[in-house]
């Protein structure tokens, strides 16, 4: 059967090192998974994790060593950033064992959730779906993904964003609430997860306001940097 329209493009994250892509088929958040950044957003305590979702094309690409650029999205006037470990899976599969997860897992990258927290938080306030704040376009930036074998220490390192060269987010990714193996036990009881996969784990204290302009610098011990400029 042919197509009436023009099929869309499968957006494709490089791979680290230029060894190839990798296709994109969903994008799942985990909300509040620190606890540094669930006080700041007026939450405390071990909640059951919760997951809200971006469409594939919300993926901004940015290439190794390149400086990508986030155009400032309309209708809000404060934009946050939020940065996060990036897990790509490469095995689909239907309520997973923690203990079997991370054998799902393909690789990690360093990622943004871009949050137009002024039109979140009216949502909220409405109780309606928060879905305008944060599945808009561009709303996932994401740096090369690295082979998680080669990253055996990912799952206790370093996370630290800098906003022109000041420093706005620091944690350790050993500090999530829910680990990836857990997390990945969570959505795959709700979801069947597929290969291409991307799960932004959540995100550290210190989330804020970006403005056109500015310059970001997101870096997680032994993935490639992403690095942004915000465009008028």
């Amino acid at each position: 059967m042919d197509d009436v329209i023009p099929a869309p493009l499968v957006p494709r994250v490089p791979v680290a090192g230029g060894a190839g892509a990798f296709p994109v088929h969903r994008i799942y958040c985990v909300g509040r998974n620190y606890v540094e950044h669930a006080i700041e957003m007026g939450h405390t305590g071990r909640e059951a994790p919760f997951f809200f979702m971006k469409p594939a094309d919300a993926v901004l690409v940015v290439a190794d060593g390149q400086a990508g650029e986030l155009p400032y999205p309309p209708l809000t006037s404060n934009l946050h950033h939020e940065l996060e470990l990036v897990v790509a899976i490469g095995k689909g599969g239907r309520d997973i064992a923690p203990a079997d997860a991370l054998a799902h897992v393909w690789g990690y990258a360093v990622g943004l959730d871009m949050t137009r927290r002024d039109l979140q938080n009216e949502m909220k306030k409405q109780g309606r779906p928060w879905c305008i704040g944060k599945a808009f376009e561009a709303s996932a930036p994401i740096g090369p993904i690295t082979p998680a074998a080669a990253v055996p220490g990912i799952h206790d390192a370093a996370i630290e964003l800098r906003v022109n060269g000041e420093l706005r987010q620091s944690s350790r990714t050993g500090k999530l609430i829910w680990s990836v193996a857990e997390v990945i036990a969570h959505l795959s009881a709700a979801w069947t997860l597929a290969p291409g996969d991307l799960i932004f784990s959540g995100t550290p204290e210190g989330v804020g306001a970006v403005v056109a302009g500015d310059r970001l610098e997101g870096r997680i011990d032994g993935l490639s940097p992403l690095q942004l400029q915000v465009v008028a």
